[in-house]
């Protein structure tokens, strides 16, 4: 195993928005930063057709246009990058931290900065990316749902987000139906949103699933079929959100982070006494704010619990992480 000799300031394991946000400050801002992407920069940001709510530009962007554009910045400022590797280990016993990479790299990190994002759950069709950001949503925020509003909208999903999503989509204006594989929403949804759901006259049909998505540059239809009678039928439908959970990239971590009841990151304030007593936290200080149970290290976007699923949101943790790494590199 290659050990590397040079001791960087801040390692970035991911190179979606978050990351790309803490490697444009940490570079620019004279920090010695080496950025690991297992794949391509941009993360799932980077696949959106159109990015129409992302402060200065008023006509869009894309996905992929945003994050080149970011990564040829922090390149730029002098950041470095290792891409199509994969971070397989972090070493949490020492500082500085060791983290180590799929080629049988090591590098070594005083902070380390995590922003491996999270895969939401799709749906086994060929374009759906394609849709992405243009007519298929994972989250329903009021961005979302004043672009939904007075139109018929399609939720996928039986769990709690999906219920909450119908009922707060049906209350700011739009029709909803929610389409479930199962035979019924008992087995996976809370009572109470299920007596919201039906107070709020919004249809679900079961045994139903999306086969299909058409459009041009967005949705336009959605080919449903009955899982009992084998029939499809096709909505004209421009909204289609898929909530059918998310899992972060977080498996690499071993043990070494407290992680909430869904196994992503925790940080900050949500780390309880009994994290940090757990964790053997070792300073007389609180965690900064985006400092996980481990002291030095920082969690950011997607893969942090909490997290605004949005893009600007995950460049700003980006750079709120960058703040707290000067202040931990001066104790």
């Amino acid at each position: 195993m290659r050990r590397s000799r040079i001791v960087r300031d801040v390692v970035i394991v991911g190179a979606g928005p978050a990351g790309l946000g803490a490697a444009v400050y940490a570079a620019s801002e004279g920090l010695d930063v080496l950025m690991i992407e297992a794949n391509a920069p941009g993360g799932q940001a980077g696949s959106s057709m159109r990015i129409e709510n992302y402060l200065g530009f008023p006509s869009g962007i894309t996905g992929e246009e945003l994050a080149t554009r970011a990564f040829s910045q922090a390149e730029k400022f002098g950041a470095q990058m290792i891409i199509a590797k994969s971070v397989t280990h972090l070493s949490c016993d020492r500082r500085p931290y060791t983290i180590e990479i799929d080629n049988g790299t090591r590098v070594t990190a005083r902070t380390v900065v995590i922003a491996t994002g999270a895969e939401y759950r799709g749906l086994p069709i060929e374009n759906l990316a394609s849709f992405n950001g243009a007519g298929v949503y994972y989250v329903a925020t009021p961005m979302e749902a004043q672009l939904c509003k007075g139109e018929t909208v399609i939720i996928v999903g039986g769990g709690n987000s999906a219920g909450q999503a119908a009922v707060y989509l049906a209350q700011n204006g739009s029709r909803v139906i929610i389409l479930v594989r199962a035979g019924g929403l008992v087995e996976s949804m809370s009572r109470y949103l299920i007596r919201r759901i039906e107070e709020a006259g919004i249809e679900v049909r079961t045994n139903c699933q999306i086969v299909a998505l058409e459009g041009g540059t967005h949705l336009e239809r959605v080919r449903c079929r009955n899982g009992t009678t084998g029939t499809d039928t096709v909505e004209n439908i421009r909204h289609l959100f898929v909530m059918t959970g998310a899992v972060p990239a977080t498996k690499w971590l071993n043990g070494c982070l407290a992680l909430d009841d869904h196994g992503f990151i925790k940080t900050g304030p949500d780390l309880s006494p009994e994290d940090l007593s757990a964790a053997r936290w070792p300073l007389a200080r609180q965690p900064h704010l985006l400092e996980t149970s481990l002291p030095a290290v920082f969690a950011v976007g997607d893969v942090r619990g909490g997290n605004i699923k949005r893009v600007a949101s995950a460049v700003g943790e980006g750079s709120i992480a960058v703040a707290f790494v000067h202040q931990v590199l001066r104790e």
